[in-house]
């Protein structure tokens, strides 16, 4: 059985190279609408020098404190056997405080929630990238207006309509164009600079200082433009398992980062010279002639962005799943070589929906930018609250230390969500409504999981009372060996008992399989198997896989010969059990969530298609559970 590893190990260089595509996507492509959101005139701050330094200070050490301190030096040392990301590090927090239940409610309603503003960040990324580059065809000249919009739905249908494919033709162009994209903005960045050099004042975090103090309200409210400089910092550390901490570092502070600052320096030398550039700066950094083969890279750019955030999804998706947050879907593995290259339709085409109501929806990139902070401000405050937990319950920190690094960050984060929460009107309520719905989903699902395990518990037979019955009153045995899978281990599988009430008979050898998901991300193939030996012919069989493993149970038998227990297959049959949800009033949820529950449980990919049980070896047994 193939031994997944989180990453190949390639050369730090080619390691490097390729994380400049996929990880910085996003963060890179913020020049694009950052700085001028941020020097908005309704913000009510005049466009001076001054405010002006000011603006690019903030963004210069939001950059800093944010992104090159929390999360490239700080979080990725929070690494679950070397993965990143909100799942991995709410595996790791609810691991650490398993003994403290009211934490470990609270650490799995934080990571819920944070899992589910990240859907509301996938579906703006591509949606404002797209546009904010594609908006760039105005400045050339006016008649391009009209053909924005269309051409910017034309490019999110190429892209997702490429996603059944795979990525790998789109990935093998992620680092050349990326890092064609930072020299280029780089450059951009230097020709403004040389027209206003008194701009580097803005190095000076006095200036920073001075502009989130002096301008009353108008300096809380620009904080939540400030933030979209740093959009895309997540990716940093759910990235960390493709590529490692080394090649992200190397690429951030060689590149990266200098890139970003040069631009948005350049943006606010321009802004100096020419207050009148504010209607679109990054592309009036540009001369003449590299107008439109700016545009034409900007959009390479946002496509790269894109791709990244909509792997992401379901790279997220995928590992809700296996932490029994979502219902399972098709998950199609789109590479033979790379474990995490993986397509899921649903989440595909729901995500592609949203994103062209959100480019026809509002419009414009400025409109978009004004929903955007809100789902990645508060993504990265449930991530400071989750880091608490695990630098004080998983590394052992004392408790002064913990709390004091912990209220350093969260009072950044919750500055940059408190100012973005003032947008909900002009489209913060977006996102807000995603994460909503994704965490109606998950819980609703959690907890409906929760009630079905309670219900078959409840009403089952325990295994050792089974077993005893079968040495008073011997059944008919008939050939082969038959397999139930079970969530419970402790009771019978009740397609078992079904199937026994019916036919009275009992195969020679009973298999009780169990599926555990671990809270880490990968399962080796030498502890993938556990075997115990029963009574009767019985035997109960534990197969173990991570949060991000690919569960495959066919590949799994195979194992189970070195540890005494052959199947064979063409003698093998798998009797599963597919449940029909009977809603039931005052019982658990609400009738709507129960409702809910029984139409996900309906709509949900079978256990033998999702654990890639032989197909014509499946025999699935209906039952109905109250709940």
């Amino acid at each position: 059985m193939t031994d997944y590893s989180p990453r190949l190990k390639k050369p730090l260089a080619a390691l490097t190279f390729a994380a400049i595509g996929v990880v910085y996507g996003d963060i890179g492509t913020s020049p694009l609408y950052a700085a001028k959101e941020t020097f908005n005139p309704a913000h009510g701050i005049p466009l001076t020098t001054p405010n002006i330094l000011g603006g690019l200070s903030t963004i210069f050490w939001a950059l800093m404190i944010v992104v090159s301190l929390k999360y490239v030096v700080l979080m990725m040392r929070a690494a679950n056997e070397g993965e990143g990301g909100i799942m991995a590090l709410l595996a790791l927090a609810s691991s650490a405080v398993k003994s403290r239940p009211r934490s470990y409610s609270l650490i799995m309603v934080l990571g819920v929630l944070g899992a589910s503003l990240f859907y509301g960040d996938a579906v703006l990324t591509p949606a404002i990238s797209v546009l904010s580059a594609i908006e760039g065809l105005e400045i050339g000249t006016a008649e391009f207006k009209p053909y924005v919009l269309p051409i910017a739905v034309g490019v999110v249908i190429a892209l997702f309509a490429l996603q059944r494919k795979g990525t790998s033709l789109v990935g093998a162009l992620f680092g050349p164009v990326a890092v064609l994209w930072f020299l280029a903005i780089a450059a951009l960045g230097i020709r403004g600079i040389t027209r206003a050099p008194e701009v580097l004042w803005a190095l000076n975090p006095l200036h920073a200082l001075a502009f989130v103090t002096q301008h009353g309200w108008s300096s809380f409210v620009v904080l939540g433009s400030v933030l979209l400089a740093f959009t895309g910092a997540e990716a940093l550390y759910a990235d960390m398992g493709h590529f490692g901490k080394a090649p992200i570092r190397i690429a951030w502070f060689g590149l990266v980062l200098p890139a970003l600052v040069l631009n948005y320096f350049g943006q606010g030398a321009l802004l100096i010279a020419n207050a009148g550039a504010l209607v679109n700066p990054f592309y009036l950094l540009a001369p003449d002639w590299a107008l439109y083969p700016m545009v034409g890279l900007a959009t390479a750019a946002t496509v790269i962005a894109s791709q990244a955030t909509i792997s992401g999804t379901y790279s997220l998706t995928k590992q809700a799943i296996q932490l029994d947050l979502m219902p399972r879907m098709d998950v199609t593995q789109t590479s033979a070589g790379e474990i995490g290259q993986i397509y899921i339709r649903g989440a595909n085409w729901a995500l592609f929906f949203v994103i062209i109501a959100a480019i026809i929806g509002f419009g414009s990139s400025s409109k978009l930018a004004s929903a955007y902070g809100v789902a990645v401000s508060g993504t990265m405050l449930v991530t400071t609250i989750l880091t608490f937990y695990v630098v004080r319950f998983a590394w052992g920190y004392n408790l002064l230390l913990s709390l004091t690094a912990a209220a350093f960050f969260l009072v950044i984060d919750a500055a940059f969500f408190a100012s973005s929460l003032l947008k909900i009107v002009q489209g913060g309520w977006f996102p807000l409504a995603l994460a909503a719905i994704m965490f109606t989903v998950m819980t609703t699902w959690h907890r409906g999981r929760e009630m079905v395990a309670v219900r078959y518990k409840e009403t089952g037979i325990p295994v050792d009372v089974f077993l005893n019955s079968l040495t008073q009153n011997p059944p008919l045995r008939v050939p082969e060996t038959a397999v139930f899978m079970t969530v419970n281990r402790d009771t019978m599988p009740h397609a078992l008992l079904r199937n026994f009430a019916c036919n009275h008979v009992l195969h020679e050898r009973v298999v009780l399989l169990t599926v555990i998901i671990a809270n880490v991300p990968w399962v080796a193939s030498s502890q993938r198997i556990e075997i115990e030996p029963l009574s009767h012919g019985f035997h109960r069989l534990i197969i173990r896989y991570g949060f991000m493993d690919r569960p495959d149970i066919s590949q799994a038998i195979e194992l189970c010969g070195k540890y005494g227990l052959v199947l064979e297959p063409s003698h093998t049959w798998f009797l599963l059990s597919r449940a029909t949800i009977i809603p039931r009033p005052g019982k658990g949820m609400a009738p709507w969530r129960e409702r809910l529950f029984s139409a996900m449980v309906r709509n949900a990919h079978t256990a033998g298609d999702y654990f890639n049980v032989p197909t014509a070896q499946v025999i699935e047994l209906g039952a109905k559970v109250d709940i």
